[in-house]
């Protein structure tokens, strides 16, 4: 298996687990998967964050609007590994009830990452709401 392809591999599986993890009101998953090391940044539809301690204060906001997640999926458009660096753009199909209203939309997401310690972990994400 290529980089490439077992990176890919790791977005699908760990990465989507814990993405939908959020969206069912569990940050933790999500939290575990992002840097240990700055610099990392996140600009979100409706939160900014920068650096760790930042970062990991939105996931929890975030998970407290979210619940009853009953669909997450990812559709990778772009990808690719460069040494210890890594990027995805997607987009991501979510159903989930934010702030106890039960919704169905599609984000748009960029997230770049790094490889520490031989896993991947994210250093970046922007989203937002794909408008209809």
């Amino acid at each position: 298996m290529t980089d490439r392809e077992s990176f890919l591999t790791w977005v699908r599986t760990d990465l989507q687990t814990a993405q939908e993890a959020l969206y069912d009101g569990d940050p933790a998953p999500c939290r575990a998967l992002w840097s240990r090391r700055e610099p990392v940044s996140l600009l979100g539809a409706w939160y900014n964050a920068l650096g760790r301690e930042d970062v990991d204060s939105v996931l929890t906001a975030l998970a407290g609007r979210f619940s009853a997640c009953t669909s997450y999926r990812v559709e990778v458009l772009s990808h690719d590994v460069v040494g210890d660096a890594a990027h995805t753009a997607c987009f991501e199909h979510i159903s989930a009830s934010v702030d106890g209203e039960a919704r169905v939309y599609t984000l748009r997401a960029t997230q770049t990452y790094r490889r520490e310690d031989g896993a991947w972990r994210v250093t970046h994400r922007h989203g937002d709401l794909v408008q209809a």
